[in-house]
C-alpha cells in the first residue's frame, strides 16, 4: 500500500505535497484564495485613498471666513437675477426705469465687468482645482509610505522621477 500511496501523492498531491496533476493546474489557473486576498488588499488601498481625499484639512477662523465671503457672489447673482423677474412682474414701470439706467452704461464697461467676473470666477476654480489636487497628491505619498508590500518596479519607477 505505501507504494500506491507515494504514486498516487505523486500524481495527486497528497500529504502535504503539491503532485503532478495539481501543481500543472496552479500554473494554468489562478488560486482563487490568493486572488480574493488581493482583490480585498486592492479594495482596502481604494478606499482609504478615497477617505483621503475627501478629509478637510483644519483651517484657520480666518480661512473659514473667507470661504464664506468667496461663497456669496454665485447665490447672490442667482437670487438678484430672480429678484429682477419678480421685480419686472410687480412693478413694471420702476423695473422699465432700472433697465433703461442699464442701456445707458457704455458698452466698454459692459466688457470690463465681465472681464472681472470670468477673472474672479476662473480664478477660484482654478485655486479649488490647485488645492484639490496638492491634497490628494499629499494624501497618495502619504499612502505610499505607509504600503507594506514591497514593489521592486514600483520602487524602479519612484526613484527614476
Amino acid at each position: 500500500m505505501g507504494l500506491i500511496d507515494r504514486a498516487m501523492g505523486l500524481v495527486f498531491g497528497g500529504g502535504g505535497g503539491a503532485g503532478a496533476i495539481a501543481g500543472t493546474a496552479a500554473i494554468f489557473r489562478e488560486n482563487a484564495e490568493n486572488r480574493a486576498v488581493r482583490e480585498v488588499e486592492l479594495r482596502d488601498g481604494a478606499l482609504e485613498q478615497f477617505a483621503a481625499e475627501f478629509t478637510h484639512p483644519d483651517k484657520g477662523s480666518f480661512d473659514k471666513f473667507m470661504d464664506g465671503v468667496n461663497r456669496i457672489p454665485r447665490p447672490a447673482m442667482a437670487l438678484g437675477t430672480l429678484g429682477l423677474f419678480v421685480t419686472a412682474m410687480i412693478d413694471p414701470l420702476w423695473f422699465a426705469a432700472r433697465m433703461e439706467g442699464i442701456a445707458l452704461v457704455p458698452e466698454p464697461l459692459w466688457w470690463l465687468l465681465g472681464v472681472i467676473v470670468s477673472f474672479y470666477f476662473g480664478a477660484r476654480h482654478q485655486a479649488k482645482g490647485q488645492e484639490f489636487r496638492r491634497a490628494v497628491a499629499a494624501t497618495t505619498e502619504v499612502l505610499n509610505r505607509n504600503q507594506s508590500v514591497e514593489n521592486p518596479a514600483l520602487e524602479d519607477w519612484r526613484n527614476a522621477r
